[in-house]
């Protein structure tokens, strides 16, 4: 089944086929001839996988789906939430973004935070949800080499290495995006046995 995620992003594409499997073919946007930035300008999770996916669909006419992914942090009230790719600058700049959270950290005893993904799906017009959710801490520094964006610092729950230190397969068993996709790929296997 060949079915188009809303994504660029090497990194996710590549941890997105590891949960997905063989069973399906992901094209990308570019892969479709859609070249220009997706918009998402929502306040919500929800409302910019869905802006996403509207989006690609409504260009393409291709079955879709988008994602977005925000890490919350207690002591922040939830911040960076859905800001959190672009939490210290207009563009997806992780050192910078890694750097802003250590210091709105500083001193704070409460370190607990979240990972939340929510997915959109559009499969023959009608829009599906899909949510993964890891729990966890920020660490004091960032370590580790592996993975993208908050990875460094963000250590989940059981755990004590940061997604950082983990293989990709180790990374996806917990993950929260790892979790969305594994929701989308048993509704998918559904559909098509």
């Amino acid at each position: 089944m060949k079915i188009l995620f809303a994504t660029n992003n090497a990194h996710k594409l590549a941890e997105v086929r590891a949960v997905l499997g063989d069973d399906f073919t992901l094209v990308t946007p570019r892969d479709c001839g859609v070249t220009e930035e997706v918009p998402e300008t929502q306040p919500t999770l929800e409302g910019n996988a869905a802006q996403k996916a509207r989006y690609l669909y409504e260009r393409t006419g291709c079955d879709c789906f988008a994602d977005d992914t925000g890490l919350e942090v207690e002591a922040l009230g939830g911040a960076p939430g859905v800001h959190s790719a672009r939490y210290a600058t207009d563009g997806h700049d992780f050192a910078a973004n890694n750097r802003l959270l250590l210091r709105n950290l500083e001193g704070a005893a409460n370190r607990r935070a979240r990972f939340r993904t929510v997915i959109c799906l559009i499969l023959g017009g009608e829009e599906h949800f899909f949510e993964g959710i890891v729990e966890g801490r920020i660490a004091e520094r960032e370590s580790g080499t592996e993975g993208f964006g908050y990875d460094p610092l963000f250590v989940p729950d059981g755990s004590d290495r940061s997604f950082a230190r983990m293989s990709a397969e180790e990374k996806n068993a917990l993950s929260h995006r790892g979790r969305a996709v594994r929701r989308l790929a048993d509704y998918l296997h559904k559909l098509t046995k």
